[in-house]
């Protein structure tokens, strides 16, 4: 399947009411563009990363009762699962598309990863785009804009991830549903392809 971009109706996914009502609208709406965005990514990231990158869609199926506020395609070294691994997202929630590179809290290695990081501060800096944000959580929509931060408040967020058990570190885009909506599927991939290419080096780090 070819990727043709998001509309305004898989945004409007998350304003269903009621889990089984929502999840049917991510299957058959959001879902196939995901596996799509995964079949294409997979090689792209597999080249970058210097390793074979498998995709997961998610399925939230582990979800009884609250329906899911976003949705996501992650790629990670791993064909059973990503969550404990340094891996690649691609996703959306009902105000933007995201595109991540993840370290999230079931990651093992995360303190020696946030002891890389801090060490090579300077580096990341030079490397990581001043429009890119850092988030300290993925179950949540906001994040911290790269050009706002110090080189001492990066260093706090790397310090974070070793010190703190349940911390997470993210890094990538926001790109708003207004422009995503408008985006051609070759214009959304050209996009996702910049992002990925600026945030190999913190694979490669982790």
């Amino acid at each position: 399947m070819t990727f043709n971009g998001f509309t305004n109706e898989d945004f409007e996914v998350f304003s269903i009411d009621g889990l089984d009502a929502r999840m049917e609208a991510l299957k058959s709406m959001v879902r196939p563009k995901l596996e799509s965005l995964g079949e294409h990514f997979s090689p792209t990231l597999s080249s970058l990363c210097g390793v074979e990158m498998h995709y997961h869609v998610a399925k939230h199926a582990r979800r009884t009762k609250n329906p899911p506020n976003d949705t996501w395609v992650s790629f990670a070294n791993n064909r059973r699962g990503y969550k404990m691994l340094p891996h690649f997202q691609i996703g959306l929630w009902s105000t933007h598309v995201f595109v991540w590179f993840a370290v999230i809290y079931e990651a093992p290695h995360k303190a020696e990863i946030g002891k890389k990081f801090a060490s090579n501060v300077q580096k990341i800096e030079k490397k990581i785009p001043n429009h890119f944000v850092w988030s300290k959580d993925h179950t949540k929509p906001d994040a911290i804009p790269m050009s706002g931060l110090s080189e001492d408040e990066l260093l706090q967020l790397f310090q974070r991830l070793q010190d703190v058990k349940k911390a997470e570190l993210l890094c990538g885009i926001h790109i708003p549903k207004a422009q995503a909506i408008k985006m051609s599927g070759k214009e959304f991939i050209e996009k996702v392809d910049d992002a990925f290419a600026h945030l190999i080096p913190l694979y490669k780090l982790s």
